[in-house]
Formats: C-alpha cells, sequence, structure tokens
C-alpha cells in the first residue's frame, strides 16, 4: 500500500515526506518514483498528517512508538478499521484520528481503457468508491482528511462517511468473513467439477458467466428474475451451504473477536 500511495502522492498537491524501514523497497521507490525516503524524525518535524501505511499488527506498535513525536493538531490516518476498532491507537485527544478504505472497483466497474479495466485492486487506473470516517477531532478536519483519501485512492468516484463502527462491520465482516468465504467456496466448488472430470476451462467459463449475471440481477444492475429452476435449487442447497443463524458474524462481539486475531 505504502508503493502504491508514493506513486498517488508524488504529483499530488500535497508534500509528502516518504519513510521505509526495508531498504529492498526504499530503493524500489526510489527508482521507480525518483523519490528518496528519509528517516522518521525528519518526517515527523513539519508533518501536518501522517498516514501508516503499515500492516495490521504493526500499527498498535509503530504508532506507540511515534506517539511522543507527534505534535498537538497532528491528524493520524489509518487505513483500515481494524487497529483503531480494537483499540490500538495511543490515548491522545489532541490529535485527529482519520480512518480510511478503499471499496475497490466493483464488477460492475466499465472502464473506457484495457489498462482501467485491469486495474482490479484499484488506485491507478480504475475508478472507486472509498470509506471515511473520522474517528476524533474537530469536524473542519474532514476535509482535509477526506481530500488526502480521494488523493491516495485515486481515481475515486464517490466517498461516504461512515463510523470506524460501520467500517469494521464493512471489513472484515461482509468484505472478509461473508464474501470471501463464500468466494472461496465458490472456487472449490468449480475445482470439484474439475475433479469430477469437467474440463476445468469450461467450469471456469461457466460458473463466472452464471455469477456475472445472478450479481447484476441480485445487487439489481440489471431488471430481472432467476428462473423458478434456479430459486428451488437455491432452496435446497441454502440449507446444506449455510448456517441458519450465518448473520451472527455481524454482532459486535463477533466484528470484535474477529479483529483481535487480525491485529
Amino acid at each position: 500500500m505504502g508503493y502504491r500511495l508514493t506513486k498517488n502522492l508524488k504529483d499530488s498537491e500535497f508534500e509528502a515526506s516518504h519513510v521505509e524501514v526495508n531498504e529492498a523497497a526504499a530503493k524500489r521507490i526510489e527508482t521507480d518514483f525518483g523519490v528518496r525516503c528519509v528517516d522518521i524524525d525528519t518526517a515527523l518535524s513539519t508533518a501536518e498528517a501522517v498516514i501508516l501505511a503499515v500492516p495490521d499488527v504493526a500499527i498498535g506498535k509503530v504508532a506507540a512508538s511515534i506517539n511522543d513525536k507527534l505534535r498537538p493538531g497532528t491528524m493520524v490516518i489509518v487505513l483500515d478499521a481494524a487497529a483503531p476498532f480494537a483499540g490500538h491507537l495511543p490515548e491522545r485527544d489532541d490529535l485527529t484520528y482519520f480512518v480510511t478504505h478503499p471499496c475497490h472497483p466493483s464488477v460492475f466497474n466499465h472502464e473506457a481503457t484495457a489498462e482501467a479495466q485491469s486495474d482490479y485492486f484499484g488506485g491507478l487506473s480504475a475508478r472507486q468508491g472509498i470509506v471515511c470516517a473520522l474517528m476524533q477531532g474537530p469536524e473542519d478536519a474532514w476535509e482535509l482528511g477526506e481530500k488526502i483519501a480521494r488523493t491516495i485512492y485515486a481515481p475515486v468516484h464517490s466517498s461516504y462517511r461512515v463510523t470506524v463502527e460501520q467500517m469494521a462491520m464493512l471489513e472484515p465482516a461482509l468484505s472478509e468473513t461473508v464474501c470471501g468465504t463464500l468466494l472461496t467456496i465458490l472456487r472449490e466448488a468449480m475445482d470439484e467439477c474439475v475433479a469430477r472430470g469437467v474440463p476445468k476451462e469450461a467450469a471456469r467459463e461457466f460458473v463466472l458467466g452464471h455469477a456475472n449475471i445472478m450479481l447484476a440481477v441480485l445487487f439489481e444492475e440489471i431488471p430481472g428474475q432467476f428462473s423458478d429452476a434456479c430459486n428451488k435449487a437455491i432452496e435446497n442447497g441454502r440449507p446444506i451451504l449455510i448456517n441458519s443463524d450465518w448473520k451472527s458474524v455481524f454482532e459486535p462481539a463477533a466484528v470484535l473477536e474477529s479483529i483481535r486475531r487480525i491485529t
């Protein structure tokens, strides 16, 4: 993420200092973008906003290590709700905490160029939405936080304001616990068909094509409905594949436990 953010910050309106503890990564950033990384003290000496582009498990440790070096009023930007939701940020009433995360380009993100169409992650060429939360700090800090978020995740078509609690519901609960699990099962189901003799290319084309039209109908991208046969298959398959209490993954205690394992 730090590499991607460097690319988008390089030619932006913001003056950015980049810190990278990995020498190979720092050299790559300099080679690719002409950006020379600096030490942490140099970067923090004038920083009005600090982006923690580090793994979830490192957020608490990194935030604690720089806490005494952050001037009052500094905005700390975290790129995922997990660590903030779990309480891993220092207790400093004089800091602004802003949390933002990309939605990533939608499967219905119809782009004009092949380059953009193949940007599945976002932040390069494909448009995407973002979610943002002002966790703490003055309301007038929102404009700066969102402007930075729109810059590092560009190109952005929509920005949605949520709470940190809602963002934690979106990830990990919705995007990873539910969506990631179901899509993994879908891939395993395709592999099972292949193991039972179906040519892999046919199985892949078949499942992705059906997923495409089903997603378009379910998420109201197009008007339509499933066939009677499909509805009957879903009715029969649901109790086999899905536990009746699956929505419990969205309960606050379940979300917190999932985040605890992540962080």
